[in-house]
């Protein structure tokens, strides 16, 4: 599944150039992905479809957490996060991502890169991805896919931290 998210996100890197699930998955027989590669792939694209779209990016980026307009704006029940919140992760989730997993999210929330709402669109795409724990790799790969939903490219610095491979890394 992963080698298809790769391959949509180098050859597709403007999400709104993106077709349709059913076309791309014409487009991926094609290009010779299995079949249930593809089947997976697509599943999970539409899964982040639907959470991209649910989310309200404007309204947390256009006014502060205590702004009241911008509270007022925000989808009923939802609640922005405060600087002082902390989340926690369920057994479940501690489980399937694995501490490599976890102390990556947390270097890109402390780093500044993974707000809050695209934190929880990529743990939700990462509990919906197979493998326990989670490989880092893998969600390397939903952090660029959830950034690709978003229509939004990292930092250079961060895109590095993403798609470097550390096992080729020389300490100095």
């Amino acid at each position: 599944m992963f080698e298809v998210l790769v391959y949509v996100y180098e050859n597709y890197w403007q999400g709104d150039a993106c077709p349709e699930l059913h076309q791309l998955s014409r487009k991926l027989t094609a290009v010779g992905f299995d079949a249930e590669e593809i089947q997976a792939a697509l599943v999970w694209l539409n899964g982040l479809n639907i959470a991209a779209q649910n989310t309200q990016i404007d309204l947390l980026e256009t006014a502060p957490a205590d702004d009241a307009r911008a509270t007022a704006k925000l989808p009923k029940g939802f609640q922005p996060q405060s600087e002082g919140s902390l989340r926690v992760y369920s057994v479940t989730e501690q489980q399937h991502l694995g501490a490599q997993a976890l102390g990556f999210v947390s270097f890109l929330e402390s780093a500044g890169v993974l707000p809050p709402h695209m934190r929880e669109i990529v743990i939700d795409r990462a509990m919906a991805a197979p493998g326990e724990p989670l490989a880092l790799d893998d969600l390397k790969i939903i952090v660029l896919m959830v950034y690709w939903s978003f229509g939004e490219e990292p930092d250079a610095l961060v895109l590095d931290e993403l798609c470097d491979d550390a096992d080729f890394r020389v300490a100095h």
